[in-house]
């Protein structure tokens, strides 16, 4: 899906297809978010000033882009979750036998458009780790994009949640719904705040003088 031109990929996306969707999207956008991480590391690196971080900033480089990496591919993962459900929600209910072909297709396909946004939710919480470091260690002149990338970040993970709790909330596999949700709310809670802390600290750094 990626390979399309940006342009492209937003006019699918508003489009009336069903994929790419909210999944696909969030997906991307946590991309972009540690991509601008990323962009700060780089910058830092090669910098007299900042020889003494250098190592580390290249440990922040190499695993920020293995998120990237990982979350492109979800762009991808979310449509082939997603499509199948999109289908399930299509097929006839007229009698008793439609009707129970059709909640055994939807049943099945709600764990994988489930699992998918978990899955962008938890690289999320590694991408805005990953912001915590560039936030202490990146050059000054481009902390800012520090700011952005974790607010792309934040808004990645509450988006992946409900695309998460959309699918759950019809979820019969009662074991899974509960593993799922309980897994979410602790992501939730730890990161949207770590998320919010980091963002204050760039806008403070911008405007209170940190450097």
């Amino acid at each position: 899906m990626l390979e399309k031109s940006a342009r492209e990929f937003l006019e699918l996306l508003a489009s009336k297809e069903p994929v790419p969707g909210g999944g696909s999207a969030c997906a991307y956008v946590g991309a972009l978010g540690m991509a601008l991480g990323c962009m700060v590391g780089n910058l830092t690196v090669g910098k007299k000033k900042y020889v003494h971080v250098e190592e580390d900033i290249k440990a922040l480089l190499e695993k920020g882009y293995a998120i990237i990496s990982d979350l492109t591919e979800l762009v991808q993962k979310d449509i082939e979750a997603f499509y199948p459900l999109s289908r399930a929600y299509g097929l006839p209910g007229n009698t008793d036998e439609e009707k129970k072909y059709k909640e055994e297709k939807l049943q099945t396909a709600l764990e994988g458009a489930s699992l998918v946004p978990l899955d962008i939710a938890r690289l999320c919480t590694r991408a805005i780790d990953l912001q915590a470091e560039f936030c202490e260690k990146g050059t000054r002149i481009a902390i800012s994009d520090v700011g952005v990338g974790v607010a792309f970040c934040e808004a990645a993970l509450k988006g992946a949640k409900l695309n998460v709790l959309i699918n759950t909330k019809i979820m019969k596999n009662l074991a899974l719904k509960e593993k799922i949700e309980s897994e979410l709310k602790q992501i939730e809670d730890e990161y949207i705040k770590k998320a919010q802390v980091i963002f204050a600290k760039v806008e403070n750094m911008i405007t209170g003088g940190g450097n």
